[in-house]
């Protein structure tokens, strides 16, 4: 047969900086990182995408932007800001999509400037979906605002908006061009948003690093008690071993493995049975509780580190059982979630389950009988 082949490689690199007051005018970190990236002759711009809540929080944050960039004049701030709102809204309504996308024309943000977002998971998302396809792909830099978007989502490559009660159902592979951990925005999360983001830290360190799950159960009162030296180290914990996962040997996600989802299938179906009340971390709590039991009920993981687990999610406050998380039988609403998320991984179905803490093992298949066991189980633990 007569064909060409073409063959190339493209080397991504971001840098995850950690730092408190991004936008201090004495904080040199990211005028001295756009003064590297700087061309020679092209004009660069920033747009800012912003979090709703994030500046209902902090509602000096525009006036510290304009004036961080009045003393940096090398890069031309947009003449607005595009405010959405935060949480899964943002990637429900493709409005808040087509917003950002028109003022990139508006503006004249080209594929030199920048796409800055200020925000949590949900709108790093959308304001990453729409870098990576206006003008085939803008710079993108995200300053994640809550714990869990810090220790995970927002240092990661996917993007992605919510289509057709799907969640993720549209989105992009594409690296940041930085990332910026300003410890200054987790200062004013409430309760739900500050325990939140543990339990991504909890899902990766069980299945990569169990040293690491031994120092979470060391310092639940630190963490409940807004501890702010004991949450930055979980996040940079966390952030490594995110960091270490995507550079491993498929960070696009080619194959069906995706290890970091522990916990996940049951937590993405969750969230939209629950209208997205839930938080993404909430459900995760309660998805990484089912699949902990479940492992035990295989007999892959012994009972008394199912206990431990259990302990740790319930010391840290999490719910362990939802009545939505109580299957009745084999056609119950949160066992579709098995399905969507094998069509979202393409593929036959890969589920990460647990043989010890910190040890992972993956299934192509689950037992609705033993997960409706399961469930059963979790509503008899007294914690």
């Amino acid at each position: 047969m007569d064909h060409l082949v073409q063959s190339f490689r493209v080397a991504f690199e971001y840098k995850v900086y950690f730092t408190s007051g991004l936008f201090d005018v004495s904080n040199i970190l990211l005028r001295r990182f756009l003064e590297e990236k700087r061309g020679d002759q092209t004009e660069q711009k920033i747009l800012f995408v912003i979090d709703r809540g994030v500046l209902e929080a902090h509602p000096g944050l525009q006036q510290d932007i304009i004036t961080y960039f009045d003393n940096f004049p090398l890069v031309k701030l947009a003449a607005a800001f595009v405010v959405i709102p935060g949480g899964e809204a943002a990637k429900n309504d493709p409005a808040f999509f087509d917003q950002i996308v028109e003022a990139v024309h508006r503006y004249g943000i080209d594929r030199h400037s920048y796409i800055a977002a200020i925000g949590g998971g949900a709108v790093l998302d959308v304001a990453g979906y729409a870098s990576a396809v206006s003008h085939r792909g803008i710079r993108h830099i995200r300053i994640p605002t809550t714990v869990l978007s810090q220790n995970d989502s927002g240092i990661g490559v996917k993007n992605g908006i919510n289509h057709g009660g799907k969640k993720n159902f549209l989105g992009t592979f594409a690296p940041p061009a930085a990332v910026f951990n300003d410890d200054h925005f987790l200062t004013t999360l409430d309760q739900r948003n500050w325990r939140s983001g543990i339990a991504e830290a909890i899902k990766v360190a069980l299945i990569k690093d169990g040293a690491f799950f031994e120092w979470i159960e060391k310092h639940t009162g630190a963490l409940c008690g807004r501890d702010p030296v004991v949450m930055n180290e979980l996040i940079r914990r966390c952030a490594i071993l995110h960091l270490q996962h995507i550079s491993g040997g498929d960070p696009f996600e080619l194959g069906s493995s995706r290890p970091l989802d522990f916990g996940h299938w049951s937590a993405h179906k969750l969230e939209q049975l629950t209208g997205f009340s839930l938080l993404h971390g909430e459900a995760v709590a309660l998805g990484i509780a089912l699949d902990t039991v479940y492992s035990t009920l295989c007999g892959y993981l012994p009972a008394e580190k199912e206990e431990r687990i259990i302990g740790v999610l319930s010391a840290l406050g999490f719910a362990i059982t939802h009545p939505l998380l109580q299957p009745e039988n084999a056609g119950s609403p949160v066992l579709a979630g098995l399905q969507e998320f094998r069509e979202h991984l393409g593929g036959r179905l890969t589920i990460m389950l647990l043989t010890d803490i910190g040890q992972g093992l993956e299934v192509h298949s689950m037992d609705p009988s033993l997960l409706m066991e399961a469930a059963q189980k979790l509503k008899t633990y007294r914690c």
